[in-house]
């Protein structure tokens, strides 16, 4: 598919039909990068999207700190 590279202020721009906007999930944001001379649009990547969807608050360990030892003489410590 061609398409016009069209003047934005000082900048340029690249009208994207509608149907490769959804055919490609973008959004309002996305991703630009150059490999060699191609200009390469992405969808925007959601950093750490679904990273606690498994989270099991049954399997939590209620007490995590309880193995680490308290330091004797903490006479040092002034704040």
């Amino acid at each position: 598919m061609r398409a016009n590279v069209r003047k934005v202020g000082n900048s340029r721009g690249v009208i994207i039909p509608a149907a490769l906007l959804a055919a490609c999930e973008l959004g309002d944001e996305v991703e630009l990068t150059i490999q060699g001379k191609t200009l390469v649009i992405e969808a925007l990547k959601t950093p750490r999207t679904g990273w606690f969807s498994g989270f099991k608050p049954e399997q939590a360990d209620d007490d995590v700190w309880a193995d680490l030892s308290c330091d004797e003489g903490d006479d040092e410590w002034v704040w």
